[in-house]
């Protein structure tokens, strides 16, 4: 998009992100307007490689010069005026806590669930505020109402804080887990939905959907499993913590009755923050997690009953949601996918390297894994950081044995040119077998 394409199409997010980030820091929002003034003229293509827009979006975090930080699909760090946001409010709440923080900024959490129902394309009346993707979830899995027998259908691939809650509830309860494998990369809608479907008997009532696998990176059709699944009078959890902030979507293209996101991660909102959306007519049908005054209401709000927690943080999330609309979540994607595509394409034909991850757009952006045969994942994690300062996570798990690499839209591609050397290095070397 263009900048005038830009403005017109989110023109309330857009001035209004630019107001409330100027009330923060107002040379902040006034070079952030010069940058998008900047892009008027240019392609998306041309945009998406700019390396002028992208060096500002650098400088507009605070990172370490000592280290290249690929490892944002665990948590992402957050631009300076997000920090300042939450250091503004903590300080405002320090003045008298339980005034500023349970009468004044406590009343800012229905205009920040509006602003974040906005992104998420859904009604402000379906939307919770909570600390991870994990509470999310774990609050639909522990609330909902299944009795012995009753099937959930999962993937091996999942999260295992979900798959575990999911284990805590068949032994607890006597449901059925049903258990898919998806090969990693798979590159076929029509081949994954039906997995799912076989998987799918007259006993099932949940279907667990994880959007984007967080071992590979690679995007699960999850709308087309949705509407098969719903077909067969299923309802479908699906887990948004690596896509949400990082694919460009609203929650209805997934299909989701249920729906949980970590804002720490892509959206690079402050540590331990995230998101629950539940359909409306649905709500009633979920306990709440913690003690709520009506636990089986209608009120989104009763998963809300955290107790005291950090209100700063909590606030500063709308900051986040402004950043990330000024740069455009059409624009940050392409920019994420571009950024991946840019070391992979140099590096997968490198000798002994095994790709996890599709390179297909549709199947995969940011996120993804490589491991090289013969040698173990954290070998090649411990190398990267010890003689590149190149920080990523080791993935083992089922038939994955690679690296998670994660680069961000602060990433640069001379960073990626150190990632590239290294990897290229590491494969030249005998696997310790071999020795």
């Amino acid at each position: 998009m263009d900048r005038r394409d830009f403005f017109q199409k989110g023109s309330a997010f857009t001035l209004g992100g630019l107001a409330f980030l100027s009330s923060i820091n107002k040379s902040f929002a006034s070079s952030f307007e010069k940058q998008l003034n900047r892009l008027e003229n240019m392609s998306p293509g041309a945009a998406i490689e700019d390396d002028d827009f992208w060096s500002w979006i650098r400088e507009s975090y605070t990172v370490s010069p000592n280290l290249i930080n690929l490892n944002n699909g665990g948590v992402s760090p957050q631009p300076k005026v997000v920090q300042d946001a939450h250091i503004r409010y903590y300080q405002y709440s320090n003045e008298a806590p339980s005034y500023y923080m349970w009468r004044i900024l406590d009343a800012g959490r229905e205009a920040l669930r509006s602003k974040l129902a906005d992104l998420a394309g859904v009604s402000s009346e379906e939307i919770a505020i909570n600390r991870n993707a994990t509470e999310g979830l774990n609050t639909i899995i522990f609330g909902l109402n299944l009795k012995a027998g009753d099937e959930v259908v999962l993937s091996k691939y999942d999260y295992p804080n979900m798959t575990n809650a999911w284990k805590q509830r068949e032994k607890r309860d006597g449901i059925k887990l049903v258990w898919i494998d998806i090969p990693q990369p798979t590159e076929d809608d029509a081949t994954i939905v039906e997995i799912y479907k076989k998987a799918i008997t007259n006993k099932t009532k949940i279907v667990h959907i994880t959007h984007l696998i967080n071992w590979t990176g690679n995007i699960v059709p999850a709308k087309a499993i949705a509407d098969m699944a719903h077909s067969k009078g299923c309802e479908v959890i699906v887990d948004a913590a690596h896509s949400f902030g990082h694919l460009d979507f609203k929650i209805e293209d997934t299909g989701a009755d249920y729906f949980a996101t970590s804002l720490h991660k892509w959206l690079c909102a402050p540590f331990g923050s995230g998101l629950l959306y539940i359909k409306k007519d649905k709500i009633k049908n979920v306990w709440a997690l913690l003690s709520a005054v009506e636990p089986d209401g209608g009120d989104i709000r009763k998963f809300e009953s955290l107790g005291t927690r950090s209100m700063a943080s909590e606030m500063a999330i709308g900051a986040a949601v402004d950043f990330h609309n000024l740069i455009g979540g059409k624009r940050k994607e392409e920019r994420l996918r571009f950024l991946k595509n840019y070391w992979v394409e140099k590096t997968k034909d490198l000798p002994k390297a095994k790709l996890y991850t599709s390179l297909k757009p549709q199947y995969s952006c940011a996120l993804t894994c490589i491991g090289f045969d013969g040698w173990k994942a954290h070998d090649l994690d411990a190398y990267l950081y010890e003689k590149h300062k190149v920080h990523v996570v080791s993935i083992i798990h089922e038939k994955i044995n690679g690296v998670r690499i994660t680069p961000n839209v602060y990433t640069s591609t001379k960073d990626l040119d150190v990632l590239v050397k290294a990897l290229t290095n590491f494969s030249k070397q005998n696997p310790p077998q071999n020795k």
